[in-house]
């Protein structure tokens, strides 16, 4: 089953479990939205929405709140000195479709748990040798000889 919902002025056609970036949407980051206009419900027997379908709506996770990439519009009229440089950036919320809900159905699925992150113990074998190992000194800089006093005597006795 696949829905084609409109949001932010654009149209996306989406399956559960896709990820997309639509335009900035209130919600919490972790938590359901509801998208209600739903164009099109596909599947077995597709319905056609006059503009929307009547009871359709997507649900979706909010996965994360980003900003798009940079923008950048510069304009310059040519021998005029005039320049003018200006830039952007898209606010942008990053959804995960869960489920499509048809009939003014409500979600039924929640969001994912967050994974943890699992750290492995570190084994007391391998700091031993690192904190008896020393770094060598560090060796002290030579001082060259200035290459501008060559050049000054090489210069008086081309002229002679």
């Amino acid at each position: 089953m696949f829905a084609v919902i409109k949001t932010g002025g654009r149209q996306y056609r989406v399956v559960p479990d896709d990820v997309l970036e639509i335009g900035k949407i209130a919600g919490d980051v972790g938590t359901i939205v509801q998208l209600g206009e739903v164009l099109v419900v596909g599947g077995d027997t597709p319905v056609l929405g006059t503009p929307t379908v009547a009871g359709a709506s997507v649900a979706a996770e909010v996965l994360d709140h980003k900003r798009g990439p940079k923008v950048i519009a510069f304009k310059k009229r040519r021998r005029k000195n005039s320049r003018r440089k200006r830039g952007y950036r898209d606010e942008i919320t990053v959804l995960r479709v869960t489920e499509i809900l048809t009939d003014n159905a409500k979600p039924s699925i929640g969001p994912r748990p967050k994974r943890e992150k699992v750290v492995a113990p570190a084994a007391e074998d391998d700091e031993a040798p690192k904190a008896a190992r020393k770094k060598a000194p560090a060796k002290k800089a030579v001082a060259k000889r200035a290459p501008a006093k060559k050049a000054a005597a090489k210069g008086k006795s081309d002229k002679k």
